[in-house]
């Protein structure tokens, strides 16, 4: 089992950035696929980005791709999503999640972080 921290949402203004981080704890860090979802108020959770246990691949949304990068550094077991170009559009709660099989963008991720506002003004 693992417990899941986000931290380093806020406001920004369009165009700016924000670098999220999603602290670990319980198991083995680096065994777990790694994902980032978001939440914009009235509408469905959606995947952000994910990443495998090896680090070596990262997937993204199409509507943040080129803007977000996905990482993840296993020894300090905490995941990153650097956030630039930032869009209105992406105001929402932005969750960490994890599991022991490759999920990629579904929802069935087994263990969620509690989640950290991301607000973005025009």
């Amino acid at each position: 089992q693992v417990e899941l921290v986000e931290s380093g949402g806020g406001l920004v203004q369009a165009g700016g950035s924000l670098r999220l981080s999603c602290v670990a704890s319980g198991d083995t860090f680096s065994r777990y696929a790694l994902a980032w979802f978001r939440q914009a108020p009235g509408k469905e959770r959606e995947f952000v980005a994910s990443i495998p246990w090896s680090g070596t691949r990262s997937y993204y949304d199409d509507s943040v791709k080129g803007r977000f990068t996905i990482s993840r550094d296993n020894a300090k077991n905490t995941l990153y999503l650097q956030m630039n170009k930032l869009k209105p559009e992406d105001t929402a709660v932005y969750y960490c999640a994890a599991d022991l099989n490759s999920v990629g963008y579904r929802l069935e991720y087994d263990y969620w972080g509690q989640g950290t506002q991301v607000t973005v003004s025009s």
